[in-house]
């Protein structure tokens, strides 16, 4: 199987996007509101980054429309964002489309 092939054909097709894409792999935290109480952290690392969001590897399922905090953990910077897809589980946690609201443009550290 080729990479995105098990991505929804919406997403697979889209052409146009706001900004360049980069794959990088990034060390990341989030953090947000359990439904039930406490916040929630994770640690995780993205898979590719650019101006405005990530795809993010979680080990714990988020669901789409979740706020959250996403912490650059090589910059130390953080950014609201929220989950706009879900894609499959996979060995080593789910994807997760993270659209970062409001972000500094060099957020990942790296130049796009």
């Amino acid at each position: 199987m080729r990479f995105g092939e098990d991505l929804p054909k919406d997403i697979r097709n889209m052409s146009k996007r706001r900004g360049p894409r980069m794959n990088s792999r990034v060390p990341v935290s989030l953090e947000w509101d359990g439904k039930a109480g406490p916040l929630q952290f994770e640690s995780g690392f993205t898979r590719v980054v650019n101006n405005y969001g990530c795809l993010v590897v979680s080990p714990r399922e988020i669901e789409p429309k979740q706020r959250l905090r996403v912490t650059n953990l090589a910059t130390r910077r953080a950014a609201e964002g929220v989950v706009v897809w879900k894609g499959p589980q996979r060995t080593d946690g789910w994807d997760l489309g993270v659209e970062l609201l409001a972000a500094d443009l060099d957020f990942w550290g790296v130049d796009l």
